[in-house]
C-alpha cells in the first residue's frame, strides 16, 4: 500500500509538471507579451509574465528568492517522502502533492525560461535563440496564462478613492502550477488540518 502511494504521488507530480510546462511553452512560443486569446467572455489566455521580485529588488531580490524557492522545494520533497515512508492517508499526500508539483513548476520557469527564451516584447519568443536567452541562469520570468474577469463594472463617482474607475473581479493572472498550490493548500486547510500540525509538530521531534 504504501508504494502504491508513493506510486500515486509520482504521477500526480509528473502529470502537473507535463501540463504546466507544456502549456507555458506552447503561450511562450505562439503568443506575444500581453497578447490575449479569448476563450469566454469570462476566461481568457492571457500571456504575462511575474518576474517574481520581492519589494521591486532587482538582481539580488530575484537570485534570493529563487534559491528560497529551490530551499523551500527540497524541503517540501522531503517530507512528501516522509509522509509516503509513514504510509499516511492518500488523501493528504496527495495535497502535498499538488503543492510540490506547483513550486517546483513555478522554479522550473525561474531556473531555465531566461536561458532557453529570448524575449517576448513584440514577438514570439524562440526556444534556444543563437544569441542566447533573454536572462541568466535563477532569473527566469514565471509565465502566468489564466485570466477570469468574471464581473467588469465601473465604480459610481460617489464612492470614496474608487470612484469613476474601473473594477474587475477576478483580476490576478496565473498559472497552472499556481492552482495546483491553491487547491492543494485549500484541501489542506479544509480536510487534512489536523494531520498537517500533527505531521509537522511529530518532524519539529
Amino acid at each position: 500500500m504504501r508504494y502504491s502511494k508513493g506510486w500515486g504521488a509520482v504521477l500526480i507530480i509528473i502529470l502537473l509538471l507535463l501540463l504546466d510546462q507544456a502549456l507555458k511553452i506552447w503561450i511562450k512560443t505562439h503568443m506575444q507579451l500581453h497578447e490575449s486569446i479569448e476563450i469566454t467572455p469570462w476566461f481568457y489566455l492571457y500571456f504575462t509574465e511575474n518576474p517574481g521580485m520581492a519589494f521591486g529588488i532587482e538582481v539580488i531580490g530575484k537570485l534570493f528568492l529563487s534559491v528560497f524557492r529551490i530551499v523551500a522545494v527540497l524541503f517540501i520533497g522531503y517530507y512528501l517522502y516522509k509522509l509516503v515512508k509513514e504510509n499516511y492517508k492518500f488523501g493528504f499526500i496527495a495535497c502535498i502533492s499538488l503543492v510540490f508539483a506547483g513550486a517546483v513548476g513555478n522554479i522550473i520557469d525561474s531556473i531555465f525560461y531566461g536561458v532557453i527564451f529570448d524575449h517576448s516584447f513584440g514577438q514570439l519568443a524562440t526556444f534556444m535563440p543563437e544569441g542566447g536567452g533573454y536572462a541568466s541562469w535563477l532569473h527566469g520570468k514565471v509565465v502566468d496564462m489564466f485570466y477570469f474577469p468574471l464581473i467588469e463594472t465601473v465604480f459610481p463617482d460617489w464612492v470614496p478613492i474608487w470612484g469613476g474607475q474601473e473594477f474587475v473581479f477576478f483580476r490576478p493572472i496565473f498559472n497552472l502550477a499556481d492552482s495546483a498550490i491553491c487547491v492543494g493548500v485549500f484541501l489542506l486547510l479544509i480536510f487534512y488540518r489536523h494531520t498537517l500540525s500533527a505531521s509537522l509538530s511529530k518532524e519539529e521531534k
